[in-house]
């Protein structure tokens, strides 16, 4: 049976401080895609986090910010998905990637956290690594000192630009995500834009009258 995803899940940091920062990239999407699906997050105190049921074609779907801070989000994802009997294999999470450039999003089924905390708790709560994630690029400071300081920051705007630019593509396959098409969602989440065509060149102006070709 197919996997389809039943539970979506954002990763941040909760405050106005941080809201804006680049580490809050997967609430930027979780909020896009609550907006899409006309969903309203409502806290949820037993899942410390924000929250919505959405009622779709294939069934009950969730989503899921956390509000514990990043590195304590595996309880709200393992409570929830744990209450609505929801499989790993089932749960999508976003969050912002250091290893992809602005504008890049990219789908993967598990795999190791790569040092993201938030990803670590998740797979330290399930106890497996085995669930979706949508990585959002945000580019990577160089330094590997200086990421703390980088991910905690708010991006140029030209950075965050190009992340709501990604995150807008990848809505494109939410529908995908959730009726398990798996291979189709990745496609339309990867998919590059055309590249322009190249303009065609100018014709030689005509010689005048009575000048030498």
């Amino acid at each position: 049976m197919k996997p389809m995803i039943r539970l979506f899940v954002g990763l941040g940091n909760p405050g106005a401080e941080y809201e804006a920062t680049r580490h809050n990239a997967g609430f930027w999407w979780l909020g896009a895609l609550a907006e899409k699906l006309g969903a309203r997050m409502v806290p949820e105190r037993g899942y410390q986090a924000l929250a919505a049921r959405v009622n779709t074609a294939t069934g009950p779907v969730w989503l899921l910010e956390p509000m514990t801070f990043m590195n304590r989000s595996g309880f709200s994802v393992a409570t929830l998905a744990r209450f609505y009997k929801i499989e790993p294999q089932e749960i999508l999470v976003a969050h912002d990637e250091l290893d992809l450039l602005p504008g890049q999003a990219k789908l993967k089924f598990g795999g190791s956290a790569a040092g993201h905390n938030g990803l670590k708790d998740i797979h330290g709560m399930l106890g497996t690594l085995d669930f979706w994630r949508l990585r959002l690029g945000i580019g990577h400071p160089g330094v590997k000192s200086e990421v703390v300081n980088y991910v905690l920051k708010r991006p140029s705007p030209e950075h965050r630009e190009a992340i709501e630019k990604a995150i807008e593509q990848s809505l494109q396959a939410s529908e995908l995500l959730m009726a398990g098409e798996m291979d189709k969602a990745l496609a339309r989440i990867h998919a590059q834009p055309p590249r322009p065509k190249p303009p065609r060149p100018a014709p030689p102006p005509a010689a005048e009258p009575g000048e030498d070709p």
